[in-house]
């Protein structure tokens, strides 16, 4: 596997994206503290009291774009890993990688920074990209063994 520059380079791109949603996660807990709103009675008592038990639309931003995260890197590393073992060119495959840990680092960004729109629908779009070609890609090699 570590011959494999394009394993190598999905192994890179996947980690940062990883790396990523753990910032998402801690920005959320950190966006939870500043505005006292907690998820668990528990964590509100320990915080000064019931009333503090609450949503708050900050938080359901943090807590919306790190949902699509999920919805959305969770499949990639499934396809990429994938589509690394169909032996693609390593530049294509490394664009593929790049283009979609850009897409979803602005994503992010237009989430969590409120940017005008489209911005954060041209992202979501552009990341969507290199999924669709090597979903694609890995059907088209496997179709004629189903």
């Amino acid at each position: 596997m570590m011959e494999n520059k394009v394993f190598l380079s999905f192994a890179f791109y996947s980690t940062v994206l990883i790396v990523k949603m753990y910032v998402v996660a801690i920005i959320t807990g950190q966006v939870r503290l500043r505005n006292k709103a907690f998820a668990n009675p528990e964590d509100a008592l320990r915080n000064g009291g019931l009333q503090y038990y609450r949503q708050d639309p900050d938080v359901e931003r943090c807590r919306r774009a790190h949902r699509n995260d999920m919805e959305n890197i969770f499949p990639f590393l499934f396809l990429g890993a994938i589509y690394s073992l169909l032996e693609p060119s390593p530049a294509v495959a490394r664009l593929h990688f790049f283009v979609f840990c850009a897409g979803r680092v602005v994503h992010t960004l237009a989430y969590l920074l409120r940017l005008r729109a489209p911005t954060r629908s041209v992202a979501y779009s552009v990341a969507q990209l290199p999924c669709f070609s090597m979903a694609l890609q890995i059907l088209l090699t496997a179709a004629p063994y189903w």
